[in-house]
């Protein structure tokens, strides 16, 4: 299997979720081995995906490159690496991402009107060799050995409307399409009236957040997927676990687990060599399941 881009570039208009300032967005193919590179037209500067850019954790996935920052980066790079594509330009002229309707499946049709194209070098992906494991009292995240792609979450909350969920999701990209890419994201509204009063939120509404008061939910049209809110987990530790920079070859499994700890769990990973290996996946493999037959580079 070779690397991946878009075969044309498109662009969106949205506002960011925190900020809630209006933000344009263009997504243009690159060169094989680019990798995802993000850039701020208002200020010139690039910031490549990597660990060692992600600079706040605290409610969303921040890259920051000295006064440059790109912010809630995680549903775009869901989709981005849900779609196999491995080098692409994200060029944004403010600091958040579009928030969409707080899924990634807007950006799913984005890259289906861009179109995908492979190109010449092959794909590599990061194969976990032994469990590695990040833990912050109860809640943790973890990744194991394992031929496929698998996401592996349960969360337990007080909330009656939410409670305890557990989500296995199995990677492909119809998969991704079918049970992960239209899960929300979700906040409660104490928390939301809290991050309004301090500037932050301002882009939050209905149409892009599932709200919940003390009695239930406040969206009138419901769930989308009766563990939409696990399912949302996922989505965001996919995001969050591509800054990896590769497709990532292993079992995630994770409780009540959070950006932060998806950030220290890439760096522990990346710091330990026996941890995992790169490998090359091989042309004879479909591309819609990650059994691939591999070669160590």
């Amino acid at each position: 299997m070779n690397q991946r881009t878009i075969k044309n570039s498109v662009e969106l208009v949205g506002i960011g979720l925190h900020k809630g300032v209006s933000v344009k967005m263009i997504l243009e193919p690159l060169n094989e081995d680019s990798g995802i590179v993000f850039f701020r037209s208002d200020l010139g500067k690039s910031i490549k995906l990597s660990p060692d850019n992600v600079i706040d954790t605290t409610l969303a996935t921040v890259l920051g490159n000295g006064e440059a920052r790109i912010s809630t980066i995680e549903h775009l790079l869901s989709a981005i690496h849900a779609y196999g594509i491995d080098n692409l330009r994200i060029i944004l002229d403010n600091e958040e991402v579009p928030i969409m309707d707080g899924s990634s499946i807007g950006y799913c049709m984005l890259l289906d009107e861009a179109g995908i194209v492979e190109q010449s070098a092959k794909k590599r992906a990061i194969a976990i060799k032994k469990t590695i494991e990040i833990n912050d009292g109860e809640k943790f995240v973890k990744v194991e050995p394992s031929n496929k792609t698998i996401f592996d979450f349960t969360i337990n909350f007080s909330h009656q409307s939410i409670k305890e969920q557990h989500y296995r999701f199995t990677y492909s990209i119809q998969a991704y399409k079918d049970e992960i890419a239209r899960a929300r994201t979700f906040g409660f509204l104490q928390e939301v009236n809290y991050l309004r009063s301090i500037g932050l939120a301002k882009g939050g509404n209905l149409s892009n957040c599932i709200v919940l008061d003390e009695s239930g939910i406040l969206n009138k049209e419901g769930l989308r997927y009766k563990e939409e809110f696990v399912r949302h987990k996922i989505l965001d530790a996919i995001g969050d676990m591509s800054i990896l920079g590769m497709p990532l070859m292993g079992t995630y499994i994770s409780f009540a687990g959070s950006h932060k700890l998806n950030h220290f769990l890439t760096k522990k990973i990346l710091s330990q060599s026996d941890a995992f290996e790169i490998i090359t996946l091989e042309d004879e493999v479909q591309e819609e399941n990650l059994e691939y037959a591999t070669t160590q580079v």
